[in-house]
């Protein structure tokens, strides 16, 4: 089965990039009902999602490292276009990747320096008494100004502000200038010292001069989500153990007031034990891949089985949900974080059961999402109506995991292991956590001095779906964990994790505009 599904992956994956490619490009997205190219200002404004846009064929960009490990499309896409930041850098780790393979030996760090004229252009965001961005920059001419159409906004929310330390800290390693790290740094200490002190908590918006929060309620979903996997991740791929202590410290309030198993209800930061809401949003599917990276797999499991309940209902996760499963808020823009907590689960345990519910996603988007020119977005999951939007998420994520979830060591060009996911899905290097943010590293070289050790896990019986006793790998580090109590102890060991869920919010940090 996993031999057809892969191959079942690289044909829709082909439908949906050719479509873009023939259809849309150069324009950042396909709009796959009308079979052509969405540019900003052409088309009627979509508010805070269009911030995405700007005229650089962002599907091609966020769908390079995609290309890299579905197909051999990857050198011909780098010849294609112009110029975003996770994606030119998950772009650039897979061509120094190929380069060092005796592949691509002509690429000369074309796409660093492009992620490097972006982060230039990103950094007056940053000019704040507090370091937290302004929610939006424009590209051509910064953040204030008659021209800009920006640096008037007050808020922003605690993902936007804290979601930028892996890409900003690669770009410092991969260059040498540590500008860019520790702007990301500063950022992400200004949210840690404005948590709730008693519960530890924060909240979902942020006051970017004063750091009074603006919303105070809490959960792992839109507004906060990849906050707490970047506190994660930042530790496994920098090696500060400060970063771990904060998200553990983190990950315990969050099992204590917001996880009420199987269910992740959203509470207020000053009163954690009063529910702020009674559904959820589908954002919060990324957070069982979080807790398999954190070790917690129980929960995962919980949460995880949960939203494939929700998912079986409506065939796709609703945008938001009640706890009873009926429908919120019913639009479903083909997200991919349910595939990649699928991914992470099957990763762990190595249960066939995942494999059955990657099926169910590759049906599902076959039968309800595929139109002829792409995929289209789900308007409302109730009646199967589409909306005209395929977004580069889509090909860059959902993808990605699916076929990751099918595939055997054997079909990938490079071992997956040696790699950090960013919130985009977008591929990091490990080596990187030895890599000098004020000295430009030799990348990749000594790569495998510094990945040697592996990690495993011991596993024990833990659903009613698996059984059995056996070690998986699901990382790097040290065997040092053992199961107790039916959940997995993780304790990396060199600070360092294996390939990790990451994930991509609506609206993208930074808003960035073209002017």
């Amino acid at each position: 089965m996993p031999l057809r599904l892969r191959n079942q992956v690289l044909e829709m994956f082909d439908h949906a990039y050719q479509n873009y490619m023939d259809h849309a490009y150069p324009a950042d997205e396909l709009m796959p009902l009308t079979c052509r190219g969405r540019v900003r200002g052409l088309e009627p404004s979509r508010g805070d999602v269009d911030d995405a846009l700007g005229k650089f064929s962002l599907t091609l960009i966020d769908t390079l490292d995609t290309l890299a490990t579905l197909l051999s499309e990857f050198q011909n896409g780098l010849t294609d276009f112009t110029v975003l930041h996770s994606g030119l850098l998950g772009g650039h780790s897979m061509a120094v990747m190929l380069k060092e393979s005796g592949r691509m030996v002509w690429y000369q760090d074309e796409l660093l320096h492009m992620a490097k004229d972006l982060g230039l252009r990103l950094l007056p965001a940053f000019n704040t008494s507090s370091g937290l961005p302004y929610p939006r920059v424009n590209l051509r001419f910064g953040v204030r100004g008659p021209e800009t159409r920006t640096g008037t906004e007050t808020d922003t929310c605690t993902a936007c502000a804290g979601t930028i330390i892996l890409e900003f800290a690669a770009l410092s390693r991969f260059t040498g200038d540590p500008t860019f790290e520790a702007h990301a740094r500063r950022a992400l200490d200004f949210l840690w010292e404005k948590r709730q002190r008693n519960s530890n908590l924060v909240g979902t918006t942020i006051n970017i001069h004063s750091g009074e929060w603006v919303r105070r309620d809490s959960g792992v979903g839109a507004g906060i989500d990849s906050y707490y996997e970047y506190l994660m991740k930042a530790y496994i791929l920098l090696g500060d153990d400060q970063f771990l202590q904060r998200f553990n410290t983190h990950y315990a309030s969050i099992m204590k007031y917001i996880s009420q198993p199987p269910l992740l209800l959203d509470v207020h930061i000053h009163k954690p034990l009063l529910p702020a809401r009674t559904w959820m949003d589908s954002l919060l599917a990324f957070f069982p891949g979080l807790q398999v990276l954190k070790g917690d797999i129980r929960p995962a499991i919980e949460t995880h089985e949960m939203l494939y309940q929700v998912t079986k209902k409506h065939n796709f996760l609703p945008e938001a949900f009640t706890t009873d499963f009926r429908v919120h808020w019913a639009q479903h823009p083909l997200r991919p974080e349910f595939a990649e907590s699928t991914y992470f689960l099957y990763k762990a345990t190595r249960d066939p059961y995942y494999l059955e519910v990657g099926r169910t996603i590759l049906e599902n988007l076959n039968r309800f999402a595929r139109v002829p020119c792409g995929f289209a977005a789900m308007k409302d999951v109730r009646t199967g109506s589409h909306e005209d939007r395929m977004d580069s998420f889509f090909l860059a994520e959902m993808f990605k995991y699916l076929f990751l979830l099918f595939a055997e060591e054997e079909d990938l060009p490079f071992n997956v292991e040696e790699y950090i996911f960013t919130t985009e899905a977008h591929l990091l290097p490990l080596s990187l956590s030895t890599a000098s943010n004020s000295q430009a590293p030799t990348l990749v070289n000594n790569m495998v001095l510094h990945i040697s050790a592996k990690l495993f896990v011991t596993c024990r019986p833990i659903s009613s779906h698996y059984s059995g006793t056996d070690n998986r790998r699901l990382g790097h580090g040290t065997r040092v964990g053992s199961a107790s109590g039916g959940t997995w102890q993780l304790r990396p060991r060199g600070r360092r994790g294996g390939a990790c869920s990451g994930r991509r919010l609506q609206q993208p940090i930074g808003g960035l505009t073209d002017g």
